[in-house]
């Protein structure tokens, strides 16, 4: 019961950090990704021996905001793990520091193309933990697959 109790203390405590600009949480919008309007593409928290990178939904758009992968849930993947390797890697880590991957995607029986880019970015004999959801549809209809990503970096 205690821990049911603490995570949302966490999470209401790293919120009001985040309010008062605290150096605690910082908000990120790495140029190497399509700057988003309305929302920061990642949140990095400072855990004092090491930081938590918490990326928001990833979609295949290429730095410029253009899709790559019209109609190829594989291709719109291979985009998403390089958006994500893109900040993380501007954030100081690696993809080996991935500790979950949430995936939002539109047709579940694409989901082989969808591992199959993602085993060219994660390490496969440790993956990351992970949960994957069918939905009726993104924010646009040509996107296929969305995935958030949270990683642990040692500091250096």
């Amino acid at each position: 019961m205690k821990k049911i109790i603490f995570l949302p203390a966490l999470f209401i405590s790293l919120a009001a950090f985040s309010q008062t600009k605290s150096p605690v949480v910082k908000m990120i919008n790495p140029t190497t990704v399509h700057v988003p309007k309305g929302y920061s593409q990642a949140a990095v928290i400072d855990l004092g021996n090491c930081k938590m990178l918490i990326l928001s939904g990833q979609v295949a758009l290429d730095k410029e905001g253009n899709l790559v992968g019209k109609d190829d849930a594989g291709k719109q993947a291979e985009q998403v793990f390089q958006n994500i390797k893109s900040i993380i890697e501007d954030a100081g880590g690696t993809m080996d520091n991935v500790v979950k991957l949430g995936y939002f995607i539109t047709d579940v029986t694409q989901v082989q193309a969808i591992r199959n880019a993602r085993d060219k970015f994660i390490n496969t004999q440790t993956p990351p933990a992970s949960t994957l959801v069918q939905v009726n549809k993104l924010f646009r209809s040509d996107i296929l697959i969305e995935i958030e990503a949270t990683a642990i970096l040692p500091k250096k």
